[in-house]
């Protein structure tokens, strides 16, 4: 844990707030995008498989369960809550994100730690991650003009990607033998190619996945900034 860990946390836990403090005090879901919102359910359920028989801290358990319960509850909340699925624009909302998941799943399957099912599952939630925002991104490039609360949520989500990209930076200078999660592999001998090989195709799926997301939002950083910088009301070019 370091600092940039630790805001990039409370920055994607603050983003998750705002949602549900729109949802719930506004009752509407009026720019939200319904596909984002299940995407991100399934990274969490597919990520923290390992909550119940894995115990690592305090602090990671109570984060694992609050995202897992938020990301279902708002998905709850926008298909079967009377009031706010009302406001929820399936029209625009098209993005088919079931392209999305199936990629990621057959990524996730050729490069991988380990090939079990945990492991497999602990991959195809990071790559998800990468490209979940992305149905979101095109929701509100259609409908243009966006509230505040909802610039807030998609602003500090990309926030929380950018923190974690200095955070692994950040770890990889003052860590030895940091790259991501698989810190084994560097102080075991190299057995042969092939594990070089393997070893830096997982290396570079981490960084780049996360890299990936935080571009994604670069379009909407800059429109964001200047909305603010101009005290204008956010919009998004067609």
């Amino acid at each position: 844990m370091n600092l940039f860990r630790l805001a990039g946390d409370m920055t994607h836990l603050a983003s998750v707030l705002v949602l549900l403090l729109k949802i719930h005090t506004i009752k509407s879901c009026a720019g939200i995008s319904l596909k984002t919102q299940e995407l991100y359910a399934i990274v969490f359920a597919t990520r923290y498989l390992d909550i119940f028989t894995d115990f690592i801290s305090l602090y990671n358990t109570f984060m694992k369960l609050i995202f897992l319960a938020s990301s279902f509850s708002i998905v709850w909340y926008m298909r079967s809550h009377k009031i706010v699925r009302r406001s929820y624009d399936k029209e625009h909302d098209t993005f088919r994100h079931v392209f999305l998941v199936l990629p990621c799943l057959l990524l996730a399957l050729v490069i991988n730690e380990k090939f079990t099912f945990k492991e497999v599952m602990w991959t195809f939630s990071l790559y998800l991650e990468a490209v979940a925002i992305l149905p979101q991104l095109v929701l509100l490039q259609r409908t243009k003009n966006i509230d505040n609360l909802t610039g807030q949520y998609v602003f500090l989500l990309g926030a929380y990607r950018a923190l974690y990209i200095i955070n692994w930076i950040y770890r990889y200078f003052t860590e030895p033998h940091f790259v991501h999660w698989i810190n084994g592999l560097l102080l075991s001998c190299i057995k042969s190619y092939i594990d070089v090989v393997h070893f830096l195709a997982l290396a570079a799926a981490a960084w780049i996945s996360g890299l990936v997301q935080t571009l994604l939002y670069g379009d909407f950083f800059y429109y964001y900034f200047l909305s603010w910088k101009n005290n204008k009301k956010l919009q998004l070019p067609g």
